[in-house]
Formats: structure tokens, sequence, C-alpha cells
């Protein structure tokens, strides 16, 4: 690859290699200032970080609460090229023992499992742009921590979360490539989205598998229109909006998409956050997707539930 060390083989290669050097073996400024742009932009629904202590910060947080994390790379969606820099949409699987004192509060020792989706553009061997989403709510429900209390509990120590009057302009322009399945994947979201939830058993296999937010593995059409449905009542008012679409076909693999989206406006209607509040809230999502002979067959979408909860309990009281 052009520009990037020829140790790597191709991008997969230079992603899974980046995310083993820094997290397994814990390379945390030396790699990261090997791999990161020094005014690297890294945006997760908690807040907008710049620079390579501003990462470095973010694992380290993660790392005191569970020293013994192991990240497993579960897929990769990629587009782009060495010339104009690659954006990779990687998935990751944790396993983590609650090991340390932190924001879940005092050690427990608890086995926990969650997913995280990172969307990282580079360029030249180096990352330049990062929105990362984790599914904090399959941590919570493991620590037997209830989201709005513990949202009330940080308060006090919490950062401004992440919306779009705050993000920065980075190096990454682009909204992502024009493959059928990335275009069919961003189509069904907007559809669900605008309230036409027929596109589920018009789009889904009958057979569908999902994991959603809070570590939730489920099954079927009714499962999937019922987390998309408890998520737009609670904001019906919002803007929904795609901010970057990946479709991909590789030898071995079924067609694969991924997509990072938005959705921002008032919690002002029951859902999938209890109460309406009136809060503004700004909701960070990103999506996979595999394709099979009779539809969409398999689907993992995150949101930051704390994150969420953060902005509706300090905007609502």
């Amino acid at each position: 690859m052009k520009g990037f060390d020829q140790k790597f083989k191709d991008f997969p290669d230079y992603i899974l290699t980046t995310t083993r050097e820094i997290w397994e073996k814990r390379g945390l400024m030396s790699r990261m200032q090997e791999y990161y742009h020094p005014d690297v932009i890294i945006r997760t629904p908690r807040g907008i970080g710049f620079g390579v202590q501003a990462v470095a910060d973010l694992a380290m947080e993660s790392l005191v609460a569970f020293p013994d994390r192991s990240m497993m790379s579960e897929d990769l969606v990629w587009s782009g090229s060495p010339q104009i820099g690659m954006l990779g949409s990687q998935r990751l699987l944790s396993t983590a023992s609650h090991r340390g004192t932190g924001s879940y509060g005092p050690a427990s020792g608890t086995r926990i499992q969650f997913r995280e989706i990172a969307d990282r553009y580079a360029k030249a061997n180096r990352i330049c742009d990062e929105w990362r989403v984790t599914d904090s709510g399959a941590i919570l429900q493991a620590l037997a921590l209830d989201p709005q209390e513990w949202a009330r509990s940080q308060l006090p120590l919490a950062s401004e979360p992440f919306h779009t009057a705050l993000d920065e302009v980075g190096p990454y322009t682009g909204g992502g490539n024009s493959n059928q399945w990335g275009e069919a994947f961003a189509t069904i979201l907007d559809q669900i989205m605008q309230g036409e939830l027929s596109v589920i058993p018009e789009q889904y296999d009958e057979a569908c598998q999902m994991n959603y937010p809070g570590g939730r593995d489920v099954h079927g059409w009714t499962e999937a229109d019922t987390f998309w449905l408890g998520l737009r009542a609670a904001f019906p008012s919002a803007q929904f909006e795609i901010h970057h679409k990946i479709g991909m076909e590789e030898t071995l693999m079924p067609p694969r998409a991924a997509v990072r989206w938005s959705l921002s406006g008032r919690h002002d209607g029951w859902g999938a956050f209890g109460k309406p509040t009136g809060a503004e809230v700004h909701v960070m999502g990103i999506s996979h997707a595999e394709f099979g002979p009779w539809g969409l067959r398999r689907e993992w979408t995150l949101y930051d539930e704390a994150a969420i909860w953060l902005q509706i309990v300090s905007k609502s009281g």
C-alpha cells in the first residue's frame, strides 16, 4: 500500500495490527504516536477529543476499570485507496473483568462482554479521524447498574456529550462508496426512521439475527421492529441523518454494509428511554449488516446508552 509501512499486506491487516499493538501489547503512547496523526480528531458519543493524548486517555480510562480487556475483531468493512486514504468500520467484541475502580464504580471482579464499532480514516500510515461507539448498556447491565441513576451520578464530572455543533471538520470529508449493499442498508434504515416499519418483513430474512445495545442478541422480525420502534418513538420529532455508508463484497464473505448515522432532537416520546423529558439529545449510531439470499440476515447496531442518559438527566433535571 503506497504511503503505508511495507509490513502491512493490505488495509485490514493495518487496522488489525494497530489494534493488537495498541491494546493487546499495551502500546498506549509509543504505538499510538506511531499510528495516530498528532492532530487526530476522535469523536465518541460522550465528547470530542484532539490529538494522540486524547486517544490515549480514552484507552487508559477503559483499562483502569478493565485491565485484562481483550479485543477481538469480528469484521472490518472498508472503502477508499492508499492515494486518497481509507476508512474502515471495525466491529470489535471485548471481554474483560471489572478489576479496577473507575467510572463504573468500585471493582467487582465481574466478567463482562461488550461490542464496540470504530470508524477510522487512515492515510500515509496514520489514523487521522475516528468515530467510536461503545455498547455501554451491555457494561452497565453486566455490572447491575441502572443507566439513569448511573448517568445522574456522573453529571459533576461528565464532559459535554458529542453533538453536531461541537464537531470539527477533519481531513476525512467523504461519504463512503456507492456500492449497492451500502446503498441498500442505508435505504432500509432511512425507511425505518421515516416510520415505514413494513420494510423489516420486506427486506429482513425471516430468521434474521440482530445484536442491539445492552448486549441483546435477538432473532426475527418482531425483535427488529421492537428495537427500532422503541428508539424512534423516544425521539419522534428528531432528525435522522446518514453520515457515512460503505458496501462491499469479498471472497468467502456475504455482502456486507456499514452505516454511520445520527438522530438529533427532543426526547418527547415514550419509548426506549422512558417518560418523555423534552431534553435535547444527539444519538450517534453505527450499524453493520450482512445480506443473504432472503434479505438482510444479520445486523449489529450500537449506540451509547450511557451517553444518551447523560444528556437526558443533565437537561431535564
